[in-house]
């Protein structure tokens, strides 16, 4: 029998490559040889009626997989759905059309909407690699996207997925841009707005560049991936939830820049702003609030950043006819006690059940914005209402109702390892760097590790002495306890201390 040159049988790599497409193939496979293929081509894989390009691996020893198969990464089969032993057949995809219009981008043309869809729908088919996503991403970053180019490139992630609908009457939601370790106050508005009788359905993101996101902090006491059908008998009974967007299809271009942006490290304005605005409308929201914490080690850094911030957002929610209040908060330094998803669990917690050792400053911000998407739905002093739903105990009796609905309230666990990093000198706390102090947090697992962290033990303003502890770091494991350990000792300026005058 003649084996077809294009065809091979297709088997489970078990290898997770996230959500990108990956096909394996062995560098004396005759396919390889007949089509030319290389390692990172990107190539077509039809099978049963279904296809998906996939970035090729070449496999070059006599190891798991020899020339006479290719192995589909987790999300590959999963696009194909083959069954085991079924042939594949190989081909070099057609040039995706996105791909001049990104070379173009780099090249410093402006893109309209249709130009920018084009791209997205590209993405989400996987037509692009991450090669192309990179440099798209890049040439979008600093002030290479115009107003007029993010309002298009909203409009165009918001229509590549689905919108929900809440019928009549406000439709609240809050976003903070991030940038400000332990800033989890979306829990806490949520429960206070519920608890004002509004409606407020909040998709979450998981982290992209810090210890954690809203999403892995609230997976801690409660399910958060909630299909579309979960999320709205939530809101229907409580009046608000808190779920991973990402379950949701609303923004799905959204989750694949994500991908893309998480290695690089880095956000722009004019795709933070698509990325914020695209995943509120898309989840019906009309009347959002804004939180952006501006200082020296923050995302947002100076009051003329956050001022290009606020117009980029003011416009293109004008444009898409949201109502938006936005808040400039004080970013210079970390907020709450706890830093990763378990630990800020336990501080949202304290706030919502009012016990003393509650953070106060968690506590205020969180009264703050959820006084302004009062205000925006009519009542006329915010703050003051806010408050009084949380020292009732409202906001938290709605809370874990939000969480039994979700599936059920779990207490947050501690990590089984700890140690403290002390103050090197006597002297007064002047500063806490954010950036590094959720790079410890990271180092030591979070937030793919839920219980590792940094809890905070001393702030600006502390007189200490040497040898007092300034922080404990939290993990999971030994290693990322000692790693992270060893990575906040050899930085001076986590803490900044200077001897009073």
């Amino acid at each position: 029998m003649t084996r077809d040159r294009h065809c091979l049988p297709l088997v489970r790599a078990e290898i997770d490559t996230y959500s990108q497409p990956v096909v394996f193939m062995h560098l004396d496979c005759h396919v390889c040889r007949a089509e030319g293929f290389r390692a990172l081509t990107r190539v077509r894989i039809d099978c049963g009626g279904r296809s998906v390009i996939a970035s090729l691996n070449v496999v070059t020893g006599a190891g798991w997989l020899g020339p006479e198969a290719a192995a589909l990464s987790d999300a590959a089969w999963a696009a194909l759905r083959p069954r085991l032993g079924d042939m594949g057949q190989f081909s070099h995809p057609e040039l995706p059309e996105a791909a001049s219009l990104i070379r173009a981008k780099v090249y410093g043309e402006r893109l309209h909407q249709a130009q920018f869809a084009t791209i997205i729908k590209d993405a989400m088919a996987h037509r692009l690699s991450d090669l192309d996503l990179a440099a798209f991403v890049t040439a979008c970053a600093g002030e290479h996207l115009s107003t007029c180019e993010t309002i298009a490139l909203t409009r165009a992630m918001q229509e590549a997925g689905r919108s929900l609908e809440w019928g009549e009457g406000p439709v609240l939601d809050k976003h903070c841009v991030g940038g400000l370790p332990g800033n989890r106050t979306t829990p806490i508005v949520v429960a206070i707005a519920a608890a004002a009788g509004l409606v407020i359905p909040k998709t979450s993101s998981r982290a992209i560049t810090s210890p954690s996101g809203t999403a892995d902090t609230m997976e801690v006491m409660a399910p958060v991936a909630l299909d579309t059908a979960a999320m709205r008998k939530v809101v229907e009974a409580q009046g608000g939830c808190i779920v991973w967007g990402g379950a949701l299809g609303l923004s799905p271009a959204d989750d694949i820049l994500i991908r893309i942006e998480r290695p690089l490290d880095f956000d722009s304005d004019g795709q933070l702003v698509a990325s914020i605005l695209s995943k509120k409308a898309a989840a019906g929201s009309d009347r959002v609030v804004i939180d952006i914490p501006v200082g020296p080690t923050a995302k947002v850094r100076s009051e003329n950043a956050a001022e290009a911030l606020s117009a980029r957002l003011r416009a293109t929610a004008r444009e898409i006819g949201l109502d938006l209040a936005i808040h400039v908060s004080d970013g210079s330094q970390p907020v709450g006690y706890g830093i990763g998803p378990a630990l800020e669990a336990m501080d949202v917690l304290k706030v919502l059940r009012r016990t003393p050792d509650a953070p106060g400053d968690l506590r205020e911000r969180a009264l703050v914005l959820a006084g302004l998407l009062l205000e925006m739905s009519g009542e006329t002093a915010g703050v003051e209402r806010a408050r009084v739903l949380l020292d009732s105990g409202a906001a938290e009796h709605r809370f874990m109702a939000i969480c039994e609905a979700q599936g059920g309230f779990a207490e947050p666990a501690e990590a089984p390892y700890r140690i403290p990093v002390e103050a090197p000198r006597d002297g007064v706390i002047t500063a806490i760097d954010n950036r590094l102090i959720a790079r410890v947090a990271k180092l030591a697992g979070a937030p793919q590790q839920a219980r590792a962290g940094v809890l905070l033990m001393a702030r600006p303003g502390t007189l200490v002495q040497r040898g007092q502890p300034l922080f404990e770091i939290w993990a999971e494991t030994p290693g990322e306890l000692a790693y992270a350990r060893d990575f906040a000792s050899a930085q001076k300026e986590i803490f900044r201390i200077e001897v009073p005058k």
